[in-house]
Formats: structure tokens, C-alpha cells, sequence
């Protein structure tokens, strides 16, 4: 699916060395402002122990994981929302996104130079937020000035709901909040999404932290916690350069004895991944036999003609019905065939919700 999370920050905070982690694509990283220009853009493989687990049952041709993609935008400065730096290429990256990943500071180094001249993680984050908020505050009394003109020259209940929400975010957004504060119900989310802002979108925040703060967070993380408590939003505490160290390390066996050492049991960045995952409101299915073991990534609360058309439009334009296996039937039971002696196979039609770790075999005519 063409769903991406950008990954945001002042210069200097370990965005780069971050996305160089998560990707199999190189990011510059380099200690002064501005290293990073052209956003990069890489793909990244969502760990899935479910897909390993049955491979070794069919052992397939091939097996193909899930991805997720993920952009590594330029550092921002104050002033952004009026131009400032990289502002305008800054903001308009991040419209591109349907996630942010923020990344801050929450370690010190005299050999790394903060833009600011000091480390203080909330201040940094209020530096974006403060940038987002003004760029979204221009973009929501644009669109008010026009509906408003609708609004008296129309009936349309429609445009009168979107006046009507325009200035309710209007007001977050002066009081200093980011628009996704605001709640807002059914129908209204459809017509909050045509506003597209910058502030609405999900977002996790992610503290960089030093080696020794990699297990239990430090100072500056705790600061961090405070100051998002009262927003909607994901916190993950990461050594973005141990994690670059691990990533070096060629053996498995080499990683695990790293990340025992550091009293941690698995990669900080799997996390993230995991993280961005669920931000995406993504899940996954499964397609497996003798060819081939795959992940299919899908928006939660997908219907089953749609998940099939993931795969190919063919499939969703000719869908009959999907047969289901639950993932721990397929487990317990250790083949297809098992299962549907066992009468685990169900068969499921149009209205089927998909739910995380089906696998799922699609029948179709066209």
C-alpha cells in the first residue's frame, strides 16, 4: 500500500542516522544543519515472526515480507510556516506523509551541535509544533474565507458542517493546540481529512537518547512524557546510533549478544517499525503455500473484496469469496489440507471485516 511516515525534527537530531537504520537506503549524516535537502525515501521491511513460522510449515519458493515506506525529511528552523530555511520544501514534504515520526534530542555531546545551542527536547518539539500549528492556521482561515462566502450564497448542509468545523479548529489552533486534538465525529472525520492538515495527522515522538538511557529513558525523556501526555499520540525511547552500531553487525547471533548486553531483547528500530504500523492503522494478512509465503499490508477495518484487490484489481472486480484460516488454527494444525478436515476453513463473502493474521485464499471470476 502507498501509505508513508515521515520522519521529522530539528537539524542535528538523529533523523538521518535513524532512517539509515530503518532502511536499506543511506541517508547523508553529517554534524551541521541542512545535511539533510532532498527528502530520502526507503523502504522498509515490517518485521513478522507469523510469516517465518509459516514458512517452515509450506516452505515455499519464495517468502515476502510487508513493507512500509518512510521519508527522511529536511531539518526545520524557526520561521518554516513563513519560508524560512527549508521551510516551504519542509512543510510540503511533510503533506505528502500520513504519519510523522518526530524525532528529539534527548541526549547531550559536545561533538554534535544543536541548532540551539542546548539540549531541551520540549522546546524543540514546541519549535515544530509552533511551525505546523502557524502553517495549518493559514491554511484553516484560507478555507474559512471561502466556505464562508458559500455559506451565505448556498444551503448546502455539507458546506455549512465544514464552516462549522473550519472554525472549531480555527480555535485549537489559536489556543496553541495541534488540530488533532479537536474531537470530532463520524461524518466529521471524512470532511476534517479535505482540510489537510499538517497537525491532524498522527503522529509519534521518538527520544533519541545515549547508550546508557537506551533501557529506561533518562531525564530528558521524562520531560518529553510530560509535555505529550494530553495529546493522542505514541512515545518511544531509541539510541539511534547504537542502533545504527547494530545494524552493522552482519550475524544474528552478533545482534543478540549486543542487544543482551544492553539488557535490551530486541531492536529498538523493530519497535519503531511496529510503531508506525500501528499509527497507519495498518495490519496484515497472509498468502501461503509451496510458491510462496507473503504479507499483504491493509487498512484496518477492510472488507474482504478490497483486501483481495490488494493483490490484483482483478480479484476484487471478480470477488466470490474469501476462505478463512485463523493463524493459530494454521499453527496448531500444519497445513491447509489439516485444516480444512478439521473444519477451520470459513467461508466468508462481501461484507467479511479482514482481521490481523487471517490467511486467506481469494476465490474470483472475471
Amino acid at each position: 500500500m502507498a501509505l508513508k511516515c515521515g520522519i521529522v525534527g530539528l537539524p542535528n537530531v538523529g533523523k538521518s542516522t535513524l532512517f539509515n537504520c530503518l532502511s536499506s537506503a543511506k541517508a547523508q549524516s553529517a554534524n551541521f544543519p541542512f545535511c539533510t535537502i532532498e527528502p530520502n525515501i526507503g523502504v522498509i521491511t515490517v518485521p513478522d515472526n507469523r510469516l517465518i513460522k509459516l514458512a517452515e510449515i509450506d516452505n515455499p519458493k519464495k517468502v515476502i515480507p510487508t513493507t512500509v515506506e518512510i521519508v527522511d525529511i529536511a531539518g526545520l528552523v524557526k520561521g518554516a510556516s513563513k519560508g524560512e530555511g527549508l521551510g516551504n520544501q519542509f512543510l510540503g514534504n511533510i503533506r505528502e506523509t500520513d504519519a510523522i515520526i518526530h524525532v528529539l534530542r534527548c541526549f547531550e555531546n559536545d561533538n554534535v551541535t544543536h541548532v540551539d545551542g542546548s539540549v531541551n527536547p520540549v522546546r524543540d518539539k514546541e519549535i515544530i509544533d509552533i511551525e505546523l500549528q502557524l502553517k495549518d492556521l493559514e491554511t484553516i482561515e484560507s478555507r474559512i474565507e471561502r466556505l464562508e462566502k458559500q455559506v451565505k450564497h448556498g444551503n448546502d448542509a455539507r458546506i455549512k458542517k465544514m464552516f462549522e468545523l473550519a472554525l472549531r479548529y480555527k480555535q485549537i489552533l489559536i489556543e496553541g493546540k495541534p488540530a488533532r486534538t479537536l474531537q470530532v465525529y463520524d461524518e466529521e472525520e471524512k470532511i476534517a481529512r479535505e482540510f489537510f492538515l499538517l497537525t491532524n495527522k498522527p503522529v509519534l515522538y521518538v527520544c533519541n537518547v545515549d547508550e546508557a538511557s537506551a533501557k529506561n529513558g533518562n531525564k530528558f525523556t521524562d520531560a518529553v512524557k510530560e509535555s505529550v501526555k494530553n495529546e493522542n499520540a505514541e512515545l518511544l525511547v531509541i539510541a539511534a546510533a547504537t542502533e545504527a552500531d547494530i545494524a552493522e553487525l552482519e550475524s544474528y547471533e552478533e545482534k543478540q549478544l549486543f542487544l543482551e548486553e544492553l539488557g535490551l531483547n530486541e531492536p529498538g528500530v523493530n519497535k519503531l517499525i511496529y510503531a508506525a504500523y500501528r499509527l497507519l492503522h495498518l495490519q496484515t494478512y497472509f498468502t501461503t503455500g509451496p510458491d510462496e509465503s507473503r504479507a499483504w499490508t491493509f487498512k484496518q477495518g477492510t472488507k474482504a473484496p478490497q483486501a483481495a484487490g490488494i493483490i490484483h484489481s482483478d480479484f476484487e472486480k471478480g470477488f466470490i469469496r474469501a476462505e478463512v484460516i485463523k493463524y493459530d488454527n494454521y499453527i496448531k494444525y500444519g497445513s491447509e489440507h489439516a485444516c480444512r478436515e478439521a473444519g477451520k476453513i470459513a467461508v466468508e463473502g462481501k461484507e467479511y471485516v479482514v482481521q490481523d493474521g487471517d490467511i486467506l485464499h481469494f476465490r474470483f471470476n472475471v
